[in-house]
């Protein structure tokens, strides 16, 4: 019997080793490392301009684009907090295919697991202190659970593919937005500093275990898969037209000042347009996802996502 494996797989082991090797350099804490009894500084945006689009909106005064970027700030922290609730569970179902087997993988998604629960317990804190210095009436309105049992109803190849792109997303919104403005509040700024030293390692992982599962599949199955994946992109936008018509009603009532009906939708589509970039445009359009979708899939499955994504434009 051949016990060694085969190039390939033998690559496949070193990339988790990697990531655990990684994940134990970065290892960080949320009070000693990120919060530092700090609370969020106010007079700064919380999103730069190119993720909140709040420029757009040139009927509002400096500081109402500040605070409207406070407000998708807390949205984008705790949208974080959402999907890692589904992510979570998906990483800890896969990861049982490695029980028994290679557990030099089986310890690089336990380490995953385990921070996915301290991500969610630092946005769970962040809500926290940005509801002390932000008027009452901010309303989260998804509930984590609900939505993620609805996206774990999903395939595992969607599930996983959706997992990357929001991964992804993660890392360039910190590396090409966050890190080059100055104007930020320097607490929110670490949030996603260090949210993204260990997302570096997570994204790796989502990829060799899509393209693991995604070897399993006949091509009816990928077929279907491909129609789920869509589907869930739809239902991330449900949330996002729910969750943007709540921020926009918060900040109307909020902002100090009365907006007029043209004003309100508005701030009301801009938003949309934001929160759909952040979500969902900007991991659609990531070249590493698009080069790890289109390796899986067949010419016309892809116009079928192109097609799909293209409604949200």
């Amino acid at each position: 019997m051949n016990v060694n494996p085969s190039p390939s797989a033998a690559s496949d082991i070193d990339r988790y080793a990697r990531c655990i090797e990684a994940s134990k350099r970065v290892r960080w804490d949320i009070d000693k490392d990120i919060l530092k009894g700090r609370r969020f500084d106010t007079s700064q945006k919380f999103l730069p301009d190119g993720l909140s689009l709040v420029d757009g909106l040139d009927f509002l005064t400096k500081d109402e684009q500040r605070y409207l970027s406070q407000i998708q700030g807390r949205t984008y922290a705790n949208m974080f907090g959402l999907v890692e609730r589904f992510i979570n569970a998906k990483i800890l179902e896969v990861s049982r295919d490695h029980w028994l087997g290679d557990q030099t993988k089986l310890e690089a998604l336990v380490r995953f697991s385990d921070e996915e629960l301290k991500h969610q317990a630092m946005f769970r804190r962040i809500e926290r202190l940005a509801g002390e210095q932000m008027p009452e009436g901010y309303v989260f309105a998804p509930d984590p659970d609900e939505v993620a049992g609805v996206v774990l109803g999903k395939s595992t190849w969607a599930v996983l593919g959706l997992t990357l792109l929001i991964e992804l997303i993660s890392q360039s919104h910190y590396r090409d937005s966050m890190d080059r403005d100055p104007n930020l509040s320097a607490l929110y700024k670490d949030v996603f500093l260090y949210h993204w030293k260990e997302e570096s390692q997570h994204a790796i992982m989502d990829e060799l275990e899509w393209l693991r599962h995604d070897a399993a599949l006949s091509p009816d199955e990928r077929d279907e898969a491909v129609d789920e994946f869509i589907e869930l992109a739809f239902a991330v936008n449900g949330i996002l037209q729910a969750q943007s018509a709540s921020d926009a009603e918060y900040f109307g009532k909020t902002c100090g000042r009365s907006i007029d009906s043209d004003e309100f939708e508005a701030i009301k589509a801009n938003v949309l347009k934001a929160y759909r970039y952040q979500y969902i445009l900007s991991g659609a359009d990531h070249p590493h996802f698009l080069k790890t979708l289109t390796g899986l899939i067949t010419d016309e499955q892809a116009n079928r996502v192109v097609s799909a994504v293209a409604t949200l434009r």
